[in-house]
């Protein structure tokens, strides 16, 4: 088991998220899928709009608890700087073997992505947190960061198209600042060194420009981190009830405040706008307010039943880069293997076809099938963490 020094409920609301990212990204048949488990196409959300955002919150979160706990062992803030730049980097670099392995094919190469995305966040609000672990501060930065996105997005001329809400509409698709900025850094990469392109051609999720709110998500988890730390230690400032109640109360004010930005600036994923940012982080401090009630108060675990509803999530969260990682790998191995014949739909039959047809499908695809392969493929990835966590093996990118 996790040592008791750690918050607990941080691993198992990780857990919970990187397991709903696995079977959200990989559903038996994507024409079959439920609402919830898709993302929305534009504005608005589904649970699975809060998934990736959960997730760099939790980030956050675990940069303020490291930085603490290496810093009360000696180690100095430049070693701590270079070790975020390190494991950044490391992240960064296996993002680009899952994409480059088995052809190693630079012309189509996807730079941006979950895992780069992850990996920046990572960087600069690593970088931010060791200058300064002020709230304050940290909180100062955010707010920075949400309305000048917002002013951007708002505000500045799209080249070739117009301003926003004059000559073309907020937010348009594919006439959107952070799309324009995308499509001219892919251009330059394909015209300098012959390699990039977009998730969905005109446009990226995980582009440039949408990292600056994407920071403000991290900065978030990491704000938390420091409310979270007043009621751990030896002498805590605050109960861990009153530490619940904060979060439980600082969610519905960050839902709330969401919900108003969206009527100006819609929330909306593919682009993370800073409504978006606000809406989900409260969702995010629900989840935690909760997870925290349970396993860092009530202590859930410790009980019979609790310890058999608490274990997966823990499991999964002790190397939850990992799980994300052997999602990967798994699914592009299966995609590339080709069977004889062709599946029902007519498509190819490649391994994940052959495995979800005769196995799921055999009476046909429905969205029932689809997320009963989506969840044995979950059951998959969490067969290497388990050995992971019986060996003791914590692997840190």
């Amino acid at each position: 088991m996790a040592p008791s020094s750690r918050v607990l409920s941080v691993d198992v609301l990780r857990g919970i998220t990187i397991a709903f990212m696995i079977l959200v990204n990989d559903p038996g048949d994507g024409r079959h899928v439920y609402t919830q488990l898709e993302h929305a196409a534009w504005n608005g959300w589904t649970l699975t709009d809060l998934v990736f955002p959960n997730f760099l919150f939790i980030v956050g979160i675990a940069i303020i608890l490291s930085i603490h706990a290496r810093l009360q062992k000696g180690a100095s803030r430049r070693e701590l700087a270079l070790h975020t730049v390190r494991r950044s980097a490391t992240i960064f670099v296996v993002a680009m073997l899952i994409n480059l392995v088995p052809f190693f094919r630079f012309t189509h190469l996807r730079i941006y992505g979950v895992l780069p995305r992850i990996a920046l966040c990572y960087l600069i609000v690593g970088l931010i947190c060791l200058t300064t672990q002020k709230a304050k501060n940290l909180l100062a930065i955010t707010v920075g960061l949400l309305v000048s996105y917002w002013l951007l997005m708002r505000f500045v001329p799209v080249p070739g198209f117009g301003t926003p809400t004059h000559e073309i509409p907020l937010l348009d698709p594919d006439r959107n600042l952070a799309a324009w900025i995308d499509r001219g850094v892919m251009g330059f990469l394909q015209q300098t060194i012959h390699t990039g392109r977009l998730y969905e051609g005109t446009r990226d999720p995980e582009g440039i420009l949408s990292t600056i709110p994407a920071v403000g998500t991290t900065l978030l988890g990491a704000v938390t981190a420091l409310w979270l730390r007043r009621a751990g230690g030896k002498s805590p400032s605050i109960t861990r009830t009153q530490c619940a109640l904060g979060m439980l109360a600082a969610g519905v004010l960050g839902i709330a405040a969401g919900m108003v930005w969206d009527l100006w600036f819609p929330i909306n994923k593919k682009l993370w706008t800073s409504s978006y940012v606000l809406f989900a982080a409260g969702c995010a401090l629900l989840g935690l307010s909760v997870c925290y009630w349970l396993v860092d108060i009530r202590r859930l675990h410790e009980t019979r039943v609790g310890r058999w509803l608490t274990w997966p999530w823990l499991v999964f969260g002790s190397n939850a880069i990992v799980a994300y990682v052997m999602a990967a790998i798994v699914e592009k191995t299966l995609f590339l293997i080709q069977m004889p014949g062709t599946a029902p739909d007519g498509r190819p039959l490649t391994g994940w076809g052959w495995v979800y047809w005769h196995i799921f499908a055999g009476n046909g695809s429905t969205n029932n099938t689809s997320v009963a392969f989506a969840i044995a493929f979950v059951l998959v990835c969490f067969i290497p963490n388990w050995i992971l966590w019986r060996k003791k093996i914590f692997v840190k990118l």
